[in-house]
Order: C-alpha cells, then structure tokens, then sequence
C-alpha cells in the first residue's frame, strides 16, 4: 500500500473531493483525520472508513480559527502520534462576479479559508507532504468566477511554492493541485443551470467535469513516495482548460 503506516490530515474532508481522498488514502493504508463544520457529512465518512478496515478520525474544524487548528493538531497526535500528510481541501466559493460587487467580508473569508496551511507538527517528525487544492482558475484568469475566488487559488499558488522553498532544507515538500470543473456540491448550482453548464463545458476540452476520485489520485502521488523529489509543483487535474 502506498501510504502505509503514514497519518493524513485533511481539511474539507466530509465530502466531494475531500472525502474521496479520504477514501481513497485509507485504502492505501493511511490513518486519516477529517475535518471539517460539516459534522453529519463528515461522521458518516469516518464510519465508512473505520467500517471497511480503516483508521479514521472525524474532526469539527473551522480554518479560520487559529484555535480549531490547535485543538484539531493536538487530537490528532494524540490519536495516532504524528502528521506526515497534511491535504488543505477547504475551500469555498465568491458570491459577487466583479471586483466591485465584492465585499472585504467576501474577500476576507475566501482568503482565509483558501490559503491557509499548519505545518508545525511535520517540523517534530522530520518531513512530510503538504497537499494545497487551488484551482485551474489559480493558473488563468476567467470572466465566469468571482473575482476573490479566482486572487485566493492564485494566493494558493504562490503560497505553495514558497513555503516548498522555505520547508524543503527540512524535507517538508509543499505541492499544489490544480483542478478543473469537478462533480461536487460546490458545483451543483452550475450545472443545474443549463446556461451555464452549456458554457462550462465550452470551456473543458474533454467534455465532461472531472470526478472527485481523479483528483484524489493526483493527491495520492503526491502524499507518497513516489513523488519525493517533487516540490513547489503545480498539477493540473483540468480536462484540459488550462491548454487554451
């Protein structure tokens, strides 16, 4: 198993994307901590893991709270002893589709969720994989997305590979992901609105929105072994987009 005998956090963690990588890194033998305000979603994942033969430990967490982040780091070394993956998943949306239509409140919000990553718990071990989930719209800018959610995976970006170059003398590489237009509840919205989902799809090359478990798989390699002499990366999950 890939990630045997290695303990996961991941934020955002009670559904789409975040509960697919939870799935999928217990799978390959990782004791995987969820966190997330979504205490129903994020239960019931943790007891489908834990049913099916893995480790795995729900968490109520808000990232904007610098004290949920401490008490969630501190359940889960007392859990299971040691973070050696840390996957920022939380991520929310912008409201307003112009820069003037955008309030600091907005702004503000979508910054701190998004770009936020806790680290010290890898610097006690020695190393590890911080996993940050941007957005193709991290990469290039778009007229149909708010103008905060697209500066905050750009902030995401960026963030990464700074921090890869800070943290990697004490072997703690720092990647990003980069995903496309993906069946989530996130999206829901816009691809019930047959407008809008007509002009999505004008925009993805392959045709379709990805699925969760394709960028959980991305998210794999990077937690693993596989990829270590990989840092301040960028992958891109997009069907395409990102080639126009």
């Amino acid at each position: 198993m890939r990630l045997e005998g290695k303990v996961a956090f991941i934020s955002g963690g009670a559904r789409g994307m975040g509960a697919s990588e939870a799935k999928l890194f217990a799978k390959e033998g990782a004791s995987v901590v969820i966190a997330d305000i979504l205490d129903d979603d994020g239960k019931k994942v943790e007891a489908e893991i834990n049913e099916t033969g893995g480790q795995c430990l729900y968490l109520h967490l808000n990232v904007t709270s610098e004290a949920n982040w401490n008490e969630a780091m501190a359940a889960t070394i007392t859990r299971f002893g040691k973070l050696d993956i840390m996957l920022n998943n939380a991520g929310i949306g912008g409201s307003g589709s112009k820069v003037e239509d955008t309030t600091v409140e907005e702004w503000d919000e979508t910054m701190d969720i998004n770009a936020k990553v806790a680290i010290a718990e890898m610097q006690k071990t020695g190393g590890g994989s911080i996993i940050n989930i941007s957005s193709q719209l991290g990469l290039v800018g778009t007229d149909i997305s708010s103008p905060q959610y697209q500066a905050s995976k750009g902030a995401v970006r960026i963030f990464t590979k700074a921090a890869a170059i800070q943290y990697a003398p004490e072997g703690i590489r720092v990647n990003s992901i980069h995903p496309g237009p993906i069946v989530t509840a996130m999206t829901e919205k816009r691809r019930d609105e047959p407008e809008n989902y007509a002009l999505m799809m004008s925009r993805i090359p392959m045709g379709r929105f990805g699925r969760p478990e394709e960028v959980a798989n991305g998210a794999l390699y990077l937690a693993s072994d596989e990829s270590s002499y990989v840092t301040g990366s960028e992958l891109v999950i997009d069907g395409g987009w990102t080639a126009q």
